[in-house]
């Protein structure tokens, strides 16, 4: 029962002020036991116990016995807080007008005791209560002395030294009370900005783990006190802890930056080499306030990103350049083929000019599906992704292909799942298959199933995958690498730019297209990353 009473008793007061009550409580066995022990072994000590020794040693050894049992409360936290405090409050004053008593009242000057607990009381109830026991404390002492007086003819001029001890005691109280209140709002105060200090570190914490770049902050004696993972991505994982980790340990190199930088702050980007990743960094610092003491927060960008975003925008303002340049080279590219044609019809050439013709007629020909590669790459990133059907899309694509370019429909084998969808655009899914298959035409064997369209699900989570292969020799190792780059083809007649188109097409959609080493002919596999759900 009792443990089950511990388990369930409430906790109305702070932990706090129950540890102050426990140390008013030792300065209260301190006090007891002074007494207590002091007069076995001294004997009496004008003024203490002068008026009744007996009277003094018993009141001294209660005292001590209540100051041990009061332990036992305060440990368990019963009952409650101010129901103790009172309680032991209110036993100090009656303990200690006692004492007096047997010292021969006010004049023995032990209601001086009074003023610790009273000023405790106002501490440990955070100044509640603290006048209340003063006026108790008040009206004990006089009481004591009025009794001096009437009952055992004391002098009256000690009430003079009463009223001032009163005063003493209304004093202390008030002051602890506006000490205590102070104290509080203080307490208050910091515990407000403990909260809001420590919801701006979160804050923080969050901006510099999102952030891009590598982040670093340093204090004044090269210590690293926060970090982000892309700092760690950047130098690699620190021999130490990060919160005993001195930069100079850990990066040399950039702490010698460092302190080129507190030297001269003009200089703000030094580059440098990462000695754990190799890579190849810009460092750049920014002060924390004027103080050098406050330390720096020092900001990490990898320049391989930095030269490959240039190099994209690059490459982005060269194909705007080339789309721009096929569309005006169109015109003139069609009037050519219209008037080799119209040459091709006039009577009366001979072999070599009718030879020299088809020439212009087949180069302006390639010259124009070139043309048309480039427009189509321009717009790659016009994605309208729709949800498809990929059964029922290449069944018809199937058709249309053979149909197309007068393939045995034997040719092309189909094995797909049923209810398979994806996200993509339907133009760009249909010139990719278009693509793939053209080239699997051209290096097959030709003959029933040399060309395969197999869609499934991977073997892990739930992503879609098309695999486009046929039975030719494949593709040589040597050359793989360069499979998706522009331009590049082993075909005289191509423009070497299908599979590279093709692989564009699929970035903008979401999907990747990759190729596939199998030992026997060539497969190109499509994973749909956006599978419609």
């Amino acid at each position: 029962m009792l443990t089950h009473f511990l388990q369930t008793r409430p906790t109305l007061q702070p932990e706090t002020y129950w540890r102050s009550l426990h140390y008013f409580n030792l300065f209260r066995l301190i006090v007891a036991g002074t007494f207590s022990v002091a007069y076995p072994l001294l004997g009496i000590v004008e003024p203490f116990g002068v008026y009744n020794p007996s009277l003094f040693y018993a009141i001294s050894l209660v005292y001590v016995i209540f100051a041990m049992l009061m332990v036992v409360p305060i440990a368990v936290r019963w009952p409650r807080f101010n129901l103790l405090l009172n309680a032991q409050v209110s036993a100090d004053i009656l303990f200690i007008v006692l004492l007096m008593h047997a010292s021969g009242g006010i004049q023995s000057g032990l209601g001086l005791l009074m003023l610790g607990p009273l000023a405790a009381t106002g501490m440990v109830s955070r100044g509640r209560l603290a006048m209340f026991h003063a006026a108790v404390a008040s009206v004990a002492i006089l009481l004591e002395q009025t009794y001096q007086v009437l009952g055992l003819a004391g002098n009256p001029r000690d009430y003079l030294q009463t009223s001032l001890t009163s005063m003493g005691f209304f004093a202390t109280s008030g002051l602890a009370y506006v000490l205590t209140k102070r104290l509080t709002a203080t307490e208050n105060l910091a515990q407000k900005q403990s909260v809001d200090l420590a919801n701006l570190a979160q804050v923080n914490q969050l901006v510099i783990q999102g952030m891009q770049d590598g982040v670093l902050v340093v204090d004044g004696s090269g210590r690293v006190r926060q970090h982000n993972g892309e700092a760690e991505k950047l130098l690699g994982k620190p021999p130490a802890i990060w919160s005993k980790l001195l930069l100079n340990d850990y990066f040399p190199e950039l702490s010698i930056c460092l302190r080129r930088w507190n030297a001269d702050r003009r200089n703000n980007r030094f580059e440098l080499t990462a000695p754990a990743t190799g890579k190849r960094l810009q460092a750049h610092f920014t002060a924390i306030g004027s103080d050098e003491l406050l330390g720096t927060v020092i900001f990490l960008e990898d320049l391989s990103l930095m030269r490959e975003r240039a190099q994209q925008l690059k490459l982005a303002a060269l194909g705007r350049l080339t789309a721009n340049i096929a569309h005006e080279i169109r015109n003139p590219l069609s009037a050519i083929n219209h008037a080799t044609e119209l040459l091709q019809e006039e009577p009366g050439k001979d072999a070599t000019q009718a030879r020299l013709l088809q020439i212009i007629h087949d180069n302006t020909h390639r010259l124009d599906r070139i043309v048309q590669d480039v427009l189509q790459l321009n717009r790659r990133d016009r994605s309208t992704p729709e949800v498809i059907d990929l059964n029922a899309t290449l069944h018809q694509f199937a058709e249309r292909f053979c149909q197309t370019d007068k393939i045995p429909v034997e040719t092309v084998v189909l094995e797909a799942e049923d209810g398979l969808t994806v996200d993509f655009d339907r133009q760009h899914l249909d010139r990719v298959l278009w693509n793939l298959c053209r080239n699997a035409w051209r290096f097959c064997r030709r003959e029933a199933g040399s060309i395969r369209l197999a869609a499934s699900r991977a073997a892990l989570g739930s992503i879609v995958q098309l695999e486009v292969s046929d039975d030719g020799e494949g593709v040589e190792e040597a050359l793989q690498a360069q499979l998706f780059e522009p331009f590049f083809t082993t075909d005289s007649t191509g423009t070497g730019l299908g599979l590279y188109i093709a692989r564009e097409l699929c970035d903008a959609n979401g999907a990747a297209l990759d190729y596939v080493e199998t030992g026997r002919g060539a497969r190109f596999r499509i994973r749909f990353v956006k599978e419609s759900m």
